[in-house]
């Protein structure tokens, strides 16, 4: 999205303006839910002035015993209407950042974890660019307006015109996503039936986790106008192609991206794999985060194209990390293609900047993981279970969110990953209901 600049005084012209009543303030709880508290303009000024109070008992991973009374901080660039909302009355939104009645940053907001990563690199000039890549179906509703897994497309990957139901939708969702000041690259029709992605032009990281929650509040908006229901579910029908989010990733030093060496085969730098070998080095330890629910390791296991492979590669696709075609200095990145849009995208982001600047720091062998030459490369978590002791053993990772955020988060995924276990599912009704 582009980087606009907004005064107060601009937010509050605008509304007058635009006859905007309601204001949405909006923050994410650890799991990656957006959450809001709802105000009419006449609470506005109130807002601006950081002296809104919420109750964060109920939030996930902010119930501290300390305190529960916390204000919401709203980031004024973040300013946008809603434009598939009431024209008359309209609904705008600002992103917070959460802060304690002591005036401090809450320290397990999401958000202000992945600042103090970037800050921490900001100081030394570093700047990252980040370019996800977000896949997801549209489903059918039944007649009660309920979720189905049914759509009424029979088409591939790229197809379009008449054979492509979901056009028109993806259609709208563009110019949504437009009037809301994303530079849209691409949209095309997925490999699975009903699935489809839409490519946004990288931003800085802050602003990037910030655009991955609006465009999924904005798809699903989009696609129930249309009747339909978005899903980003990782593996929502058993035989078709999973969902993913690819994260590509580029690093500017003083204005210089460093990731680029017209002299390699791949035109990446040495310092853009040592960066390949961090991530490597602690993707299994991270999945928890970047691959977050049980259903994000069926998308993992299987199928021609799964990158689950603790690997980097210019060929093939069943390696964790692509080293994409590079034109030219300013398209040197990297495509981090384990991750899927189930994650909490500030927890996320901060994880993979975090292990990439260890592997640059202390200057790992990036050889070890290329998938075409290393030997006994690693797979990554089989399911949840394996997901969170391998989350439990990486000190570094845990490090990076926090010890707070990570004992909430594992214990919360515990229960998920128990509850799981003891579901008797329909598979297992077939298979054994009539075995001895």
């Amino acid at each position: 999205m582009e980087n606009k600049r907004y005064t107060r005084e601009d937010i509050e012209r605008i509304v007058e303006e635009e006859n905007v009543e309601f204001i949405r303030l909006q923050f994410t709880d650890i799991f990656g839910t957006l959450k809001n508290v709802a105000i009419t303009k006449n609470n506005l000024s109130k807002a601006l002035d950081n002296r809104f109070l919420f109750d964060g008992t109920y939030i996930n991973g902010f119930d501290t015993e300390e305190e529960s009374d916390m204000f919401l901080y709203p980031d004024l660039d973040t300013f946008e209407i809603f434009p598939w909302r009431p024209q008359s009355g309209k609904v705008a939104r600002l992103i917070c950042d959460v802060y304690t009645t002591d005036g401090e940053p809450l320290f397990h907001d999401p958000r202000r974890i992945l600042k103090k990563v970037l800050k921490e690199q900001r100081d030394n000039g570093i700047v990252f660019n980040i370019g996800p890549e977000c896949e997801f179906f549209l489903f059918q509703t039944d007649d009660q307006g309920r979720p189905t897994t049914d759509n009424l497309e029979d088409d591939g990957y790229l197809d379009l015109g008449h054979s492509d139901m979901g056009e028109n939708v993806r259609r709208d969702m563009v110019f949504t996503l437009e009037d809301m000041n994303f530079d849209i690259e691409s949209s095309y029709h997925e490999k699975g039936k009903g699935q489809h992605e839409i490519d946004f032009k990288y931003v800085d990281a802050l602003n990037a986790a910030d655009d991955i929650m609006t465009f999924k509040l904005a798809v699903k908006n989009i696609a129930k106008k249309h009747g339909l229901i978005a899903s980003f579910m990782p593996k929502p029908i058993q035989d078709a192609v999973g969902s993913g989010m690819h994260i590509n990733v580029s690093l500017n030093e003083y204005g210089d991206n460093i990731f680029y060496d017209e002299n390699d085969e791949n035109k990446l730098s040495e310092k853009a794999y040592q960066f390949i070998a961090g991530v490597l080095k602690h993707l299994k330890g991270m999945s928890l985060i970047t691959n977050p629910i049980v259903n994000s390791y069926k998308r993992l296991q299987g199928g021609k194209y799964v990158p689950n492979n603790i690997a980097f590669a210019s060929k093939g696709k069943k390696a964790a990390i692509r080293t994409p075609y590079i034109k030219g200095r300013e398209h040197a990145r990297i495509e981090i293609k384990s991750p899927d849009a189930t994650c909490n995208p500030y927890l996320a982001i901060a994880v993979i900047i975090a292990a990439g600047m260890d592997g640059i720091n202390n200057k790992l062998d990036y050889r070890e993981y290329d998938l075409e030459k290393a030997e006994n490369i690693e797979k990554l978590p089989v399911c949840m279970g394996e997901a969170i002791e391998a989350f439990e053993k990486d000190d570094f990772i845990r490090g990076v969110i926090g010890d707070y955020v990570s004992e909430k988060y594992i214990e919360q995924k515990k229960i998920e990953w128990h509850e799981y276990l003891g579901t008797v599912s329909n598979w297992e009704l077939d298979k054994y209901f009539m075995r001895g």
